[in-house]
């Protein structure tokens, strides 16, 4: 990735003091972190580091034991999404956000069409003209490298790399402002994997998007992240520029995981 530079004064998103624990177990330990609009920001760590459990969190999928997640609207008001109203706090995920999961097939409706799931959230938001949603349904298809042939077949006839792409087409056809990440490449073969990555990096530069991966893959992270936080035991233990923190990594935790890395 090339350096990012912000263009906007405040930050889309800033995270005080997030913490999620299980009785004595804090996974997610005291975190804090900020997004820029336009950025990209890798959140990389060994399994069970905590760094899907702080996504989570952070995507309303988790309740927090404590912290701030303040969230800069659409509107421009800054607002502690932890504060809101359920109901408040739902449409605001759901009309500004996404997610993208590792497994597609939890995103998707496997027995309707493809274009059905990309036009639910098309739905979701008011759009009513049919002609119109299935348009925009058969444009995102072309834009995630999948057939527009396939419109009316439904998920479970396709791959698992079809999937992945779908579930992007479905996350990214309402232009959320904030999209969330999990091993979105995780769990494919390693060419499947590759093709992904390439549109994920294609995607992010045509449609500017605003976005937290996690991963363990540093391969990925290189690629995509603009910024990286390594975490290990719930805490964010370092941070930096994606070339710099791999390339140079300070804290011996980062240096062990690079080095295992280099060492295959």
């Amino acid at each position: 990735m090339t350096d990012f530079v912000p263009t906007e004064t405040e930050p889309l998103l800033e995270v005080h003091g997030l913490t999620r624990r299980f009785g004595a177990l804090a996974a997610c330990d005291r975190v804090d972190l900020s997004l820029w609009p336009g950025e990209v920001l890798g959140i990389v760590g060994e399994s069970g580091s905590g760094k899907t459990t702080l996504l989570e969190t952070i995507g309303g999928r988790q309740p927090a034991t404590a912290g701030q997640i303040l969230y800069r609207t659409a509107g421009g008001a800054a607002v502690d999404i932890l504060a809101l109203p359920e109901i408040d706090r739902r449409r605001l995920l759901r009309d500004e956000w996404g997610y993208v999961q590792q497994h597609a097939h939890r995103a998707l409706r496997m027995g309707v069409s493809a274009g059905a799931n990309i036009g639910e959230p098309l739905m979701a938001g008011g759009a009513r003209r049919y002609a119109a949603i299935r348009g925009t349904a058969l444009d995102w298809l072309r834009q995630v490298e999948i057939d527009a042939e396939r419109v009316d077949d439904p998920p479970k006839q396709f791959s698992g790399g079809m999937r992945q792409r779908l579930q992007l087409a479905r996350t990214l056809v309402t232009h959320p402002r904030l999209v969330l990440m999990d091993e979105p490449t995780g769990g494919l073969d390693v060419s499947v994997q590759a093709r992904l990555l390439d549109l994920l990096r294609r995607l992010v530069r045509e449609h500017g998007l605003s976005a937290i991966v996690v991963t363990h893959d540093f391969g990925v992270a290189r690629l995509l992240a603009d910024r990286l936080m390594v975490m290990r035991r719930g805490r964010i233990v370092e941070e930096g520029l994606t070339d710099q923190l791999l390339d140079d990594p300070q804290h011996p935790y980062t240096q062990l995981l690079v080095s295992s890395v280099l060492s295959v």
